[in-house]
């Protein structure tokens, strides 16, 4: 199948997709955007978060021929939004970073919960963050980020 979308803002069309192929598989081997994590595509730790029409989504769970007509946005397309700039420098500040294997996911989904909540509780961070597993550094340091991220966001506004 002929799929046409939009991937981190620009024009994409993707061609004899196979109706089975995930956007996970189409985003990394097809279009060579490998920020979005391949782990355990079960939809079990989130290291393929993206945006798709706005939304967290598990590329690996979801079909490639579901995003035909839409907006995927990967974290390499999110490097130069403001929101996630201040949450990178605070994850690195918070050392909410180890082997960063898990980082991108978490990034996205971070950036989704900030731009839809004006003042998200640690309660509200956890339940965004829920879905993306990390093995090494561990989520107090990264709810810290997050908050950290949020309030830094603030004072630049």
């Amino acid at each position: 199948m002929r799929l046409t979308m939009k991937v981190n803002g620009r024009p994409v069309v993707a061609d004899r997709v196979a109706p089975e192929r995930s956007l996970l598989r189409l985003l990394r081997d097809d279009l060579g955007l490998t920020g979005t994590k391949d782990a355990c595509e079960q939809g079990e730790c989130g290291s393929c978060t993206v945006l798709l029409d706005g939304g967290c989504v598990n590329a690996c769970l979801v079909p490639a021929g579901q995003a035909d007509g839409g907006s995927v946005e990967t974290v390499e397309g999110l490097v130069d939004v403001p929101a996630v700039v201040i949450l990178r420098e605070a994850f690195l500040a918070a050392g909410a970073v180890q082997c960063g294997f898990c980082t991108p996911g978490l990034l996205v989904a971070a950036q989704e919960l900030m731009s839809r909540r004006v003042e998200p509780s640690d309660n509200d961070i956890r339940e965004a963050l829920a879905g993306n597993l990390c093995r090494c550094t561990g989520y107090v340091t990264i709810i810290h980020a997050v908050r950290c991220a949020w309030r830094a966001s603030r004072e630049v506004r």
